[in-house]
């Protein structure tokens, strides 16, 4: 499971995170990879890009995996878990643009500067599933795309691709994006403003305090409910202008849709919780992110670490 948003500064520059939960790490760390490295795409001939990447993934098989990332112009993308809705095309489809299902992230980022450009491309995409190595198993996702100006949401389905206007910036998981937005309308008498005094008869009943009026709101971490709650917080919290207060509220809002351990257990009794948070200002070009041990938020700048031609572990 896992929990993505975006939303922009006082000046527009955009601020994208993502929550990783699951019931244990890969060994994964903030992760660049240079425009100058050669990308052995699996379907497509080897390209450089014109594009630094930074984001966390893992090194597999001597390729780049990243659970998310971004680029020097500021566009982004993060795969969330999603079985038993996402199905890839088998093998590779004749006139179309294969992309295999682990490289997806890195080759949008690679080759897009913007959603506009990413969106255009991808209606003649076909996501193949197909895995990095033996080593390593096809992961079941959907992913969420943002730039300083808008996100859309990606799921291929059994009938193929399918982009998803996200005027709420926010992603979890399972039931499909169309669902997840439609049940928002269960909670539009949701609000952050105080009551005003009710009369009942000759009583007049005034509110405890303040958050009466989000009473109805989702608090467990079932995927519908994570998305109620994250997109409820992501549009409600005033926008910030620095730098530090932007990283503040992603860090906040995510949290408020992060799993503890021992509270939820998956099918298999393993229990989930947050391996990690994670999040880009395209602004500074700068990953930020904690893990679940260690709350303490670090930071790695993209423009001290450009420069070579191979993929580089740096968190």
């Amino acid at each position: 499971m896992c929990t993505g948003i975006r939303f922009t500064d006082s000046a527009g520059n955009m601020f994208f995170g993502r929550n990783l939960d699951w019931s244990c790490g890969y060994g994964e760390q903030v992760l660049v990879t240079p425009k100058d490295y050669t990308r052995p795409w699996a379907f497509l001939e080897p390209s450089t890009s014109e594009h630094d990447i930074i984001g966390m993934g893992i090194i597999g098989g001597e390729k780049p995996l990243y659970f998310d990332c971004a680029n020097d112009a500021g566009l982004a993308i993060a795969g969330l878990n999603f079985p038993g809705f996402a199905q890839y095309a088998a093998d590779a489809i004749e006139g179309k643009t294969n992309v295999a299902a682990y490289e997806f992230p890195l080759w949008v980022v690679s080759n897009f500067t913007t959603v506009d450009e990413a969106e255009a491309a991808l209606q003649n995409v076909a996501i193949v599933d197909r895995a990095p190595s033996s080593q390593f198993a096809v992961s079941l996702l959907h992913w969420i795309i943002g730039d300083k100006t808008r996100s859309i949401v990606i799921e291929y389905l059994a009938d193929g691709m399918h982009i998803h206007h996200n005027d709420v910036d926010t992603l979890t998981n399972q039931p499909t994006f169309d669902f997840q937005r439609e049940n928002l309308r269960n909670y539009i008498s949701l609000t952050p403003e105080f009551p005003q005094t009710a009369t009942w008869d000759k009583a007049e009943l005034t509110a405890y305090g303040s958050g009466s009026g989000m009473r109805g709101i989702p608090g467990d971490y079932y995927s519908p409910s994570r998305f109620v709650r994250a997109a409820y917080l992501n549009a409600h919290y005033p926008t910030q202008t620095s730098e530090a207060d932007n990283v503040t509220r992603l860090f906040k809002t995510l949290g408020g849709a992060s799993m503890i351990k021992g509270a939820a257990r998956m099918e298999n009794g393993d229990t989930e919780f947050t391996v990690y948070t994670g999040g880009y200002s395209a602004n500074t070009r700068t990953y930020y992110y904690h893990t679940y041990d260690d709350p303490t938020i670090k930071s790695v700048a993209l423009n001290e670490h450009r420069g070579g031609t191979k993929p580089v572990l740096v968190g």
